[in-house]
């Protein structure tokens, strides 16, 4: 039997990600440097405070069922919240999933995300 008394329990508050609110998307996008691979395209943006922030983009276009839609974002988000320890500070990250992320696992998602990260120079203690 289910005890109706039990509070839910969510995730702590230090292991949460931060996510970019719509006006940061739009200074993320002007600031106009954007890399790509296999799996999802990466724009970033330098910040004024020191949280790293992330926003996840998953279009209708590409990804026809909302089941597609939420599994590509479940994957970057994942992707981002296991190497946000090992990223610079300082920055809004925007993920934009591409039509090559759909049948990848989690493993292959993050690779790729390590990768764009090197090429951006997001991988390192500060800013750069």
């Amino acid at each position: 039997m289910v005890d109706a008394t039990r509070t839910i329990e969510t995730v702590p508050k230090p292991l949460r990600l931060n996510r970019l609110v719509s006006a940061q998307y739009k200074t993320v996008f002007g600031h106009k440097h954007s890399l790509y691979g296999q799996t999802m395209s990466v724009w970033v943006a330098p910040s004024s405070d020191a949280d790293r922030k992330v926003g996840v983009i998953v279009s209708k276009r590409i990804f026809r069922r909302a089941v597609d839609r939420n599994r590509a974002k479940r994957l970057m988000r994942e992707a981002f919240r296991l190497t946000a320890p090992s990223l610079v500070t300082g920055v809004h990250i925007v993920l934009i999933a591409r039509s090559g992320i759909k049948d990848k696992k989690c493993a292959e998602v993050m690779k790729d995300f390590e990768r764009i990260a090197k090429r951006a120079k997001l991988w390192g203690p500060t800013v750069r």
